[in-house]
């Protein structure tokens, strides 16, 4: 998979061909990456990217016209290659979420922009961006950090990153439910035991105890997946007997 970033900080992006799974993803040529910085397609000597919003306030407008030049550097770059979605890291955008990972990389390339400054000039977005993407109900200095987030969602997923596939078959939201709790040695750590269950052998009660613990942690911390998933057939008659009892020792008790 390639991926085209536009970048005033492309250094940053060391953390991801450098370090962890992704480098190693990296090497076994699972996926590409060439960063490309506005400031070589700014149009003045002083390499200006940005300038004063029109109408006032506070902060900077990325101009559109370098970043323009990039996506055009970035197509011709790419030759006879199919165009790629131009997505935009925004607090404004649609919340990332593990499904529309699963789409983005089936994906054969993706430009990312990784934003500064206040904002980006609209015209740029309207005309020129696919999707913009939000990583969650915050601001951040810049896109980079949330591009990397991307990215390495969607890199952990390609065939062969990960040495085992199971992870990414198991891990949170990768079932519609947060993870369940998980154990390693010792066995007994400050006075607590590992659960019985898990050193029992028998893989169909561990595996009903980790389904029946993913669906107390969602209920708990985010119930709305779990409404999510029912409405996707997603639950079976032995996980709403559980979701049932949780909620009934979840309602007051009968002050009589």
């Amino acid at each position: 998979m390639r991926f085209d970033l536009i970048t005033l900080f492309p250094a940053m992006f060391d953390a991801l061909t450098r370090q962890g799974i992704t480098s190693r993803a990296l090497e076994r040529g699972l996926w590409s990456l060439r960063c490309w910085n506005p400031r070589d397609f700014a149009l003045d000597a002083y390499r200006s990217v940005d300038d004063r919003p029109y109408g006032g306030g506070p902060g900077m407008v990325m101009m559109a016209e370098p970043l323009v030049a990039a996506l055009r550097a970035i197509d011709a770059d790419r030759a006879s290659a199919s165009s790629a979605p131009v997505l935009h890291l925004s607090p404004r955008g649609r919340p990332l979420t593990h499904a529309r990972v699963l789409e983005l990389a089936r994906a054969p390339a993706l430009t990312l922009l990784a934003s500064r400054y206040e904002a980006v000039d609209q015209r740029f977005i309207d005309r020129y961006v696919d999707e913009e993407v939000s990583i969650g109900d915050f601001v951040v200095s810049g896109g980079e950090l949330p591009a990397m987030m991307l990215m390495d969602a969607i890199i952990r997923l390609l065939p062969g990153a990960l040495n085992d596939p199971r992870s990414a078959q198991e891990e949170s939201f990768a079932a519609g439910l947060l993870d369940c709790p998980h154990y390693t040695r010792p066995e007994v750590f400050e006075n607590e035991p590992v659960p019985a269950v898990l050193l029992s052998g028998h893989h169909a009660r561990i595996a009903r105890w980790r389904r029946e613990q993913s669906l107390a942690g969602t209920f708990a911390r985010r119930p709305e997946l779990i409404e999510g998933l029912r409405a996707q057939g997603g639950l079976d008659a032995a996980d709403e007997r559980f979701l049932a009892s949780l909620a009934a020792d979840a309602r007051p008790g009968d002050p009589g």
